[in-house]
This record gives C-alpha cells, structure tokens and sequence, in this order.
C-alpha cells in the first residue's frame, strides 16, 4: 500500500484535492489523513480538510459530520448525489464512482477491511479490462453484468459490518452459556458478577445489530434512496444525455441546410419560369393544358418531397427520444433491484445475528427467572423456620413463667422439703415440658391446616 501527503507544488497553486500546502501549515486544523483507494486497488494516504473533501465529492458539511469520530452517530448509509456516504460499526468511508476515502484507516481493526476492500477493487478492475466467467453475474436478459465500482465498495462495508457484528455475537454465546450454566449450579457473588458483565454487553451488541437492520431495512422500503446510490448510472446517463443534445443540435443544423437548399431551388425554378413564360403562354389548344399540368403534378411532386423529409425528420427525433426513455426506465429498474438484492442478502445476514442474540437474550432471563425461583423458595423456607421459631419461642415462655414462679421468694406447701420430695419435683418438671411440647405440636398443626407452612 502506497503512502504519502498530499500537497501544494511549492507555487500555491491547487492540488487535485482543492488543497495547498501552505494553508495546511498554517491552518492545521480540520486537516485528517485519508486512505484513497483507487479504481485499480491502489491506495495512497493524504491529508486534506474538510473543504476539500466536500468539492472532491459534492457532499454537504452536514454529511461529514457523520464521520467525525469525535461525535457519535447511528449506523448510516446516505445516497448522495456523487458519493455514498458510510458509517458502520469500525468503518467511515466514503465510496466515489471511482474511488474510496476512509478515515480511520490507522485503526488496527480496519486493517483487514482494507486488504479486503482492494482485493475486491482488483478482481472488479479485472473483471472490467478482461472479463472472466468467475467475477460476473449473468442477468436476466442472458448477457453478463459486472457489478459498479460503487456496489463492489459497499459490499465490502457490509460485510465487513456484519462479521464483525456476528464474530462478536458468536464469542459472546461461547462466554455465556458456561457462565449461566455455573450460576445456575451454585449462587455465588462471582458468578453474578460474570452473568451481569454478559448482559451488559449483550444489550450493547443487540443495540449496534439492531441500528444496521433498520438502517438496511430503511433503505430497502425506500427505491429512490436506492437510486441515488448509483453514481457510474448517473455517470453514463448525463453522457448520453449529452450526446442525445449533441445530435439533436446536429439534425437542427442539418434541418436548417436543407431548407436553405429548398428555398434556393425554388428561386431558381420561378426565374426559369418567368424566362418562359411567353412561349408557354403562346401555345394554343391541347399542348398548352398539358403543359400546364405538367408543371402542376411537378410542384405536387417537390411538395410532397419537402413533407415527407419532414416527416421523416420528426418520426426520427420521436423514436429516438422513446428509445432513450426506455432505455432508462429499464435500466433504472434492473439496477434498483440489483442493489435492492445486495442488501437483501446482507439483511438476511444481520438478521439472522439478531435472531442469535435474542435467542441468548432469552436464555439469559430464562436463567434469571430460575434463579429469582430458586431465591423465592429458599426465602420461604427460611420465613417458615422463622415461623417455627417464633412459635417454639412463644410455648417454651409459657413453661419459664412456670419455671419463674416457682423461683419466686415465697412460702407455700410445695416447697416445704419435709412434706414434698425430689419426686414431686421432677413430676413439676416433667408436666411443664410434655405441656410446653404439646403446645408447640398443636401450633404447628394449625400452621399446617391453615397452609402457613409446608
């Protein structure tokens, strides 16, 4: 790959980007670096402002925003009049009826999009000077059509776009099945934390997948921006364009002579007549009304000459202007569907990553709901111990305040040990617990019958 600056000669005069070098010095602003690749796979950097880039393709400041890689901007492909204008994913570019310029060609990941994009500019370049059966595509008429400039440069964008998209998509299911595998085995706060990062970039992927399909899907409900991303058509139709008012200049011309020539010739038969006009008068009888029509079937003749040349004239200009007609009306429509098929087949594509990732968005929820299933139920058997605690915490109070007044300071018969012994004792000790117990199995019971617990 070629490199190099693209400046003024030294004299201040303008270089084929509307440049010079000595304003890029002094202004050194607005000023970005370039990867032009040409018509033939060459490619070559330069460095031009904004300005200049707006005459070389007749784009409005407006559209140059897009590719600004300090602001941020939606996935977009723009029709324009002389350019294509391309923002997608890691690709700014702008495609030319013969050329592309990208600008963030120093990044690493556009690198392999730039081999790429030349072996495809090479192949058409071939495919253009000495056709091969390998780089065309037959049509429907049965003859051979090779795709424009502008449509091979495209292509590549979107696929690059949505392998990028889609290798993304395919490690990111790779990373997540395992990951909601674990965290479905065993709750841990590291295999949260892992499900939580998956998400977030699973949102932010489906968020650039589902930018290109309505970008694609825009374009493909609307054929009018299609037509206007066919530069080399409108190429060739302002040539023919051209030439049809240069041939019609020509018949005007031509048309302007041979009423010049009429007219002479007509001078020239009424002076020969008047030279005549004695001796035709002086003959008598039948030669003179045979003369007379003569000379009338004569000027019928040249008369009918005249309108018919004039009709021959204007039937020509006629089937000429319906065969440009439909020449372009067929045209427009085989190229229209053309493109209408190209990005089809790549909506196709990123349609089916969108599938993918709303397919793994859904096992991601489906796990989540599991989880929040399994959480629900581990919190209800800990509210159920809880209840059962509370309630086994409610019968042992009843035998403590029986423990507690018999610890209480007092005078009564039972404590005397001269009239009770030890066994009335452990009779005292043994009523309050089989009670206590008794109460606790008769609270559980009614929990149970009025389904408090399990």
């Amino acid at each position: 790959m070629r490199g190099g600056n693209v400046t003024g000669n030294g004299n201040g005069n303008e270089d084929r980007w509307g440049t010079t070098g000595t304003a890029i010095r002094k202004k050194g602003t607005g000023v970005r670096a370039w990867l032009v690749v040409d018509g033939t796979g060459e490619a070559q950097v330069v460095e031009a402002g904004k300005h200049a880039i707006m005459r070389r393709t007749g784009l409005p400041a407006r559209d140059l925003r897009i590719l600004d890689p300090l602001l941020s901007y939606p996935s977009t492909v723009l029709g324009r009049e002389r350019a294509i204008v391309i923002n997608l994913e890691h690709i700014k570019a702008i495609i030319t009826a013969n050329e592309v310029l990208l600008l963030n060609s120093r990044d690493p990941s556009v690198t392999p999009f730039v081999n790429e994009l030349q072996a495809r500019i090479l192949r058409h370049h071939n495919a253009t000077t000495a056709p091969h059966p390998d780089n065309q595509d037959e049509s429907h008429g049965g003859g051979i059509k090779i795709l424009p400039f502008e449509f091979v440069a495209l292509e590549a964008c979107l696929e690059a776009a949505c392998s990028v998209l889609e290798n993304e998509a395919k490690t990111l299911e790779q990373e997540a099945h395992p990951a909601l595998d674990k965290l479905t085995s065993k709750i841990s706060t590291l295999n949260l934390e892992r499900v939580r990062q998956i998400k977030s970039r699973l949102v932010a992927i489906t968020g650039r997948v589902q930018k290109v399909r309505d970008e694609l899907e825009h374009l493909l409900d609307d054929d009018e921006d299609m037509a206007e991303m066919y530069l080399t058509e409108k190429i060739l139709q302002q040539q023919l364009e051209q030439t049809s008012s240069s041939e019609e200049e020509k018949e005007e011309e031509e048309d302007v002579d041979v009423n010049h020539d009429h007219d002479h010739d007509d001078d020239h038969v009424d002076i020969h007549q008047r030279a005549q006009g004695a001796e035709i008068s002086s003959e008598a009888g039948i030669g003179g009304g045979e003369s007379n029509e003569d000379a009338d079937d004569q000027n019928q003749n040249s008369g009918e000459e005249m309108y018919g040349g004039a009709l021959n004239i204007i039937s020509r200009d006629s089937r000429g202007t319906r065969a440009s007609t439909t020449y372009s009306a067929a045209t427009n429509k085989l190229d229209v569907e053309e493109l209408e098929m190209l990005l089809e087949a790549y909506f196709v594509q990123i349609d089916g990553t969108l599938n993918k990732l709303s397919t793994l968005r859904e096992y991601v929820d489906d796990t989540e709901d599991y989880i929040n299933i399994m959480l629900d139920d581990k919190q209800n058997h800990l509210l159920q111990m809880g209840v059962m605690l509370t309630t086994a915490t409610l019968v042992v109070s009843a035998f403590v305040v029986v423990a507690g007044i018999f610890g209480m300071n007092i005078r009564i018969e039972l404590f005397d040990p001269n009239l009770y012994g030890m066994r009335e004792f452990l009779w005292t000790v043994g009523g309050g617990t089989a009670g206590t117990i008794f109460l606790y199995v008769v609270a559980i019971a009614w929990c149970k019958h009025k389904r408090l617990l399990e």
